[in-house]
């Protein structure tokens, strides 16, 4: 045979496969065809809904009202759940074979694993049972068969479950591309490549070879994509894991846990809806992986019964926009502020003028307690365990007793315990009524708030005397000035960590007592009896609440923590008060934590969940990182946490990481001052654009730039006009983010700016932390990494900085 008849015949291999690959693709197009068919059926089906709703409102009776309301807020959901056009809609499907059982679940399958036992016959053939097709919602045709399976049902687990050591009933497995309403390709995996199926009289054919790899190397943008077309066995194993207790995963970076995390949650509420009906929260260590996460979920099919919220927003009403160094954050973080926390709650009372004396006019007289007395009596108040708010009921009445036992009216009347009941009542009854005493109480025991308290901690002389024996006098000069950006009264930006602290405060102080409101009187509430009526349009409305007083939901049926190791006590603390009864998944990675001392954190994470049994999961694999820039990586979590096991990098791109170095011939980088303000020109600047724009030219997708936490705003400036694809982030910013391309800038800065002879065993504390946030900082590429260094960096002539040296 000759050299053109082999290149002859590969190329009609070639044109057979691109023909198989055409027909297969027109296949699945006539096949969402009928979807999107049967879908406009049942958006019809609710749009009559909500007419027909409407004309009930006509009626105008209450249970006609109630109604229609509760119509208009089903058909509301499903309608807008319908409208709703995902790209890849429809994303998978599996061909199975006879199944060992008959049933049928909920949505139309055939719930049976394992194949029957005569499904594969002896020569090797076998017959495909049931083809299932996969996608974001479940729709079922006018005879209830399945058109697509939801993704969570079970039915759809093989999808993700099956593999060719453990195959089940799946024999191929498909990926289907599609955008909007039209298929744009199909990718085939052969889990049972021993047998010769066929489906419908034809034998099963089967289309490229890289489902995954293909998902993997698409471009990033700047909002997380779901995963529900490649999620693999070990995460699909999490996604579904019963909920009761608590949930704990770990996996190193780029092993999906933030995807698991989200798709957990729209799973938990397919599986069980009613007992999720108080809501889940899930947690974010910062508002950058809330923006990238939060357009998830609805394209899951599930919208509304999830709140993703930033640790710095957790508390309604109030939003973290400043940022404190690291001494600053580890001192405010502390389990330690607890203490100093409750001193201040209780100190506070003796904020601005304190009256020393109490003169009230009882039975024609003067009676008067002195600041011995007052003080007396103030100790015996706070000798209760309630919050200092809750505890002005208990005050007013201490102080009724001391007036009353001041005034002689009780020797008086000692030999008639009736009478001196009845004239104590009234007694307390005038004095109520007296402005003096009133006055005196408010401004003696007045309600306090946790912007208040938090800004009375700005003051360092009364702060030393609230953290005795808590703090170092270090510490306490640090958390004073942190929080002399705040007025008398507490207003000004907080931190995420001064977030903390004023929901510790709450907890402390407790609510304000509620003021008495007149209620005006309704007539239609005189004509009816009904007190209110209300629409689901009102509800889903802007809240509405006290400007005075901040509230929030604190009670969710599940809690999902999401880099949970950043999490310090005080935030654990905040967290816990929102999952009392709730059960828990709980995501993260040691190797990534930046916080310091792991075992305080370690502690308040055990309180805050309590004795609830445990459940452990660790993925393994890396799907974000080719292997060469995780070998890079690797390196720096060999010096941070020496012993630890990487996640495996499961492809290879030939792209090795580019070093480069911004230094002059001084040393020198051209950064202007201390304050990180560069004028854009300066050496390290050039450098860091340059690579920048280097990097736009080469990727479809995103740049992140990302520079030590005091960098930030330089490096804005440094990237001006390249557009929306390139973001510069600080170190704490970046985790949990991605994108194709990541320029590194300073590792030594990052890492605190030590070398690498401090970051051995027994060195500074702030080492490892340190290195653990260059760690994650080094893996948020998925295609290119570039690492600029500066001369505090140590680089060599190839421009290798001494902390990524061999």
């Amino acid at each position: 045979m000759g050299a053109q008849d082999t290149v002859d015949r590969a190329d009609g291999r070639a044109a057979d496969a691109e023909g198989v690959r055409e027909r297969e693709t027109r296949r699945e197009q006539t096949h969402l065809d009928a979807v999107y068919r049967r879908l406009e059926e049942k958006i019809h089906e609710a749009e009559f809904l909500m007419d027909d709703a409407a004309k009930r409102g006509q009626v105008g009776t209450p249970g006609a009202l109630a109604e229609r309301d509760a119509q208009v807020f089903r058909a509301g959901i499903h309608l807008n759940r319908l409208n709703s056009e995902f790209e890849d809609f429809l994303f998978g499907r599996i061909d199975l074979l006879d199944g060992k059982t008959g049933e049928r679940g909920p949505d139309g399958a055939y719930t049976s694993v394992e194949p029957a036992d005569d499904a594969v016959r002896p020569d090797g053939g076998a017959d495909i049972a049931e083809t299932l097709h996969i996608g974001r919602l479940g729709v079922l045709d006018a005879d209830y068969a399945p058109l697509v399976i939801d993704w969570r049902a079970p039915a759809a687990a093989p999808f993700y479950r099956a593999t060719p050591v453990t195959p089940g009933r799946v024999v191929r497995r498909r990926v289907i591309r599609s955008k909007g309403r039209r298929v744009l390709g199909v990718e085939d995996d052969l889990l049972r490549p021993e047998i010769r199926a066929t489906l419908d009289g034809e034998e099963l054919p089967a289309v490229g070879d890289g489902a995954l790899m293909a998902a993997l190397g698409r471009a990033r943008g700047h909002a997380m994509r779901d995963i529900v077309a490649s999620i693999q066995a070990e995460q699909d194993e999490v996604i579904r894991a019963p909920a009761a207790s608590v949930t704990e995963v770990e996996g190193g970076p780029g092993t999906g846990k933030t995807a698991v995390a989200l798709h957990r949650a729209a799973y938990l509420l397919y599986r069980d809806r009613r007992r999720y009906a108080g809501g889940i929260l899930v947690v974010s260590p910062t508002p950058l992986l809330v923006s990238y996460t939060e357009g998830v979920l609805p394209s899951l099919g599930e919208e509304g019964q999830v709140a993703i919220r930033a640790l710095g927003s957790l508390v309604d009403g109030v939003e973290a926009s400043a940022y404190d160094d690291q001494p600053v954050a580890r001192v405010k973080g502390s389990a330690r502020m607890v203490g100093v926390l409750r001193r201040a709650a209780r100190g506070a009372l003796e904020l601005g003028e304190v009256p020393q004396r109490l003169r009230v006019v009882a039975f024609g007289s003067r009676v008067e307690l002195g600041a011995d007395e007052l003080r007396a009596v103030r100790r015996q108040v706070l000798g209760g365990t309630a919050p200092v708010n809750l505890m002005r009921p208990r005050a007013r009445r201490l102080l009724l007793d001391a007036l009353w036992e001041k005034s002689g009216a009780a020797r008086r009347h000692a030999h008639d315990p009736e009478l001196a009941a009845e004239v104590r009542q009234g007694f307390d009854e005038d004095l109520d009524e007296e402005t003096d005493f009133t006055d005196f109480l408010d401004a003696w025991w007045p309600e306090l708030t946790p912007r208040r308290v938090l800004a009375a901690l700005a003051d360092e002389k009364r702060l030393a005397r609230w953290a005795r024996r808590m703090l170092r006098g270090g510490e306490v000069r640090l958390l004073a000035r942190s929080l002399r950006r705040l007025g008398v009264d507490g207003t000004g930006p907080l931190s995420v960590h001064d977030v903390a602290l004023l929901d510790e405060l709450r907890q402390l102080l407790g609510p304000p007592a509620a003021r008495p409101r007149r209620q005006e009187d309704d007539p239609l509430d005189q004509l009816t009896g009904l007190e209110e009526v209300t629409t689901a349009a009102d509800r889903s409305g802007p809240r509405r609440r006290r400007p005075d007083v901040e509230e929030e939901r604190r009670d969710y049926a599940h809690v999902i923590v999401d880099e949970a190791q950043d999490l310090t006590p005080l935030q654990w603390r905040m967290v816990g008060r929102r999952g009392r009864h709730a059960t828990w998944t709980v995501v993260g990675d040691p190797a990534q934590s930046s916080w310091t001392d792991t075992d305080e954190a370690a502690a308040a994470r055990a309180e805050a969940l309590g004795g609830r049994p445990r459940r452990r999961f660790e993925l393994t694999v890396n799907y974000r990182n080719p292997a060469e820039i995780a070998e890079l990586a690797d390196r720096v979590l060999a010096l941070a946490m020496p012993g630890s096991t990487p996640p495996e990098a499961v492809r290879r791109t030939g792209l090795v990481p580019r070093f480069v170095a911004a230094v002059g011939a001084d040393g020198a980088d051209g950064a202007d001052g201390a304050d990180g303000e560069g004028n854009g020109e300066d050496l390290l600047g050039r450098t860091v654009r340059a690579e920048a724009e280097r990097l736009l030219a080469e990727v479809d997708g995103t740049v992140g730039v990302v520079v030590a936490m005091g960098r930030r705003t330089q490096a804005r400036q440094w990237l001006a006009g390249l557009g929306d694809r390139a973001v510069a982030l600080g170190s704490l910013e970046a985790k949990g983010l991605e994108y194709d391309a990541t320029v590194v800038v300073s590792p030594a800065e990052i890492a605190e700016g030590l070398s690498p002879r401090e970051f051995t065993e027994g060195g500074p504390g702030a080492g490892g932390a340190g290195l653990r946030v260059l760690y994650v900082a080094l893996t948020r590429a998925t295609q290119r990494l570039t690492l600029v260094s500066g001369p505090r960096d140590l680089p060599d002539a190839d421009g290798v900085p001494d902390l990524l040296r061999d």
